[in-house]
């Protein structure tokens, strides 16, 4: 290995760190509010990154339809819960999100859908058409466990990972996808040439980090979601509904998912599975932080890519098995200094 080799490493290790940071940030995020250990994570990936490839490829994507489906299941379920509680009051605005917006997606794809729209575009109808899955699963899976212990949440959210795999395999198949960067060109920075995709994923995870930092400070939702995560019966207490927190936090996480997979496909092949393995990533880095820390989250992410891309190097066929045994250490160290707390009644 040379300084050149070295800086090519680094300069994947440093892109794919970032990826893992913002998952590793969602992770965390759920988790302090739901406490959800959120698995299929990685499964908004893949659902962004195939979605996005679908439309730039000219063929409307499968979460068309997945949304469609979903979201009438979604109105079926309240309109059930609204006839034993014999209260209709929020009925429009659950037709509005689950309905209505599934249905006029439905009817639009075929416009925008082409190979001559532009790629802001496609992402623009991309994250469209895969945050709403967000709240919709929180809605259906987990609110109506909201109270389980966590262990319970952890074995839903395994379900939930293969139900979504499977899906993802009925609705994107089995072929590989990848889509146009979203920068053309190259940076020389010393003897390495760093792609202009870099410095784009790059900037895009520090925008997007500073958003989240600005939201949960500056805005009365973000407000609520700090609250909830610090004391869910404080909160309900002061009037902050759980089910919205709940709602919120899902499509916050769904958002980030599907962002990063839009980020990394230019650069890896994405299947319908793909999005496990990156999820578990950022599941390590969230690790490092305790699951309760953002910062030590975003350092262990990118601890994770740089050991990841150097491992690739050194041992190829072993880089998973590098990477994933780093949480053996990461969870004894975090033993030493954490106290047993009871979940709350």
């Amino acid at each position: 290995m040379d300084s050149t080799i070295l800086l090519i490493l680094l300069q994947d290790g440093v892109m794919n760190g970032a990826i893992y940071a913002l998952l590793g940030l969602a992770l965390v995020l759920v988790f302090l509010v739901t406490r959800v250990i959120f698995i299929p994570q990685g499964e908004f990936v893949a659902f962004g990154a195939l979605t996005l490839a679908f439309m730039v490829n000219g063929r409307i994507p499968g979460t068309v339809n997945l949304l469609l489906i979903i979201g009438a299941i979604v109105f079926a379920v309240e309109v059930i819960a609204a006839s034993r509680s014999r209260n209709w009051s929020g009925m429009g605005k659950t037709f509005s999100w689950s309905l209505l917006l599934p249905m006029v997606l439905y009817f639009l794809a075929p416009y925008i859908v082409s190979k001559d729209t532009a790629l802001w575009i496609n992402v623009l109808f991309s994250m469209v058409l895969v945050v709403p899955l967000g709240p919709m699963l929180y809605r259906l899976v987990y609110q109506p466990v909201a109270e389980a212990s966590v262990l319970v949440l952890l074995i839903i959210s395994v379900a939930v990972h293969f139900a979504l795999t499977g899906l993802a395999l009925v609705f994107f198949g089995a072929e590989g996808w990848r889509t146009p960067p979203f920068m053309e060109g190259e940076v020389q920075m010393g003897p390495v040439s760093w792609s202009a995709q870099t410095f784009f994923v790059l900037g895009t995870c520090a925008l997007l980090i500073i958003g989240l930092w600005m939201f949960f400070g500056k805005t009365l939702y973000g407000r609520a979601l700090r609250a909830t995560a610090v004391n869910r019966r404080g909160a309900r207490l002061v009037g902050i509904s759980t089910n919205m927190s709940g709602s919120l936090t899902f499509t916050l996480a769904a958002a980030i998912g599907a962002l990063s997979g839009m980020l990394i496909a230019p650069v890896t092949t994405i299947y319908y599975d793909t999005g496990f393995l990156i999820g578990l990533k950022g599941f390590v880095a969230a690790i490092f932080g305790g699951l309760i820390s953002y910062p030590i989250a975003a350092v262990g992410a990118l601890f994770v890519g740089i050991l990841e891309a150097f491992s690739s190097f050194w041992a190829s066929a072993y880089k998973e098995v590098i990477v994933f045994t780093l949480i053996i250490p990461v969870l004894l160290w975090r033993s030493f200094g954490a106290h047993h707390t009871d979940d709350e009644e």
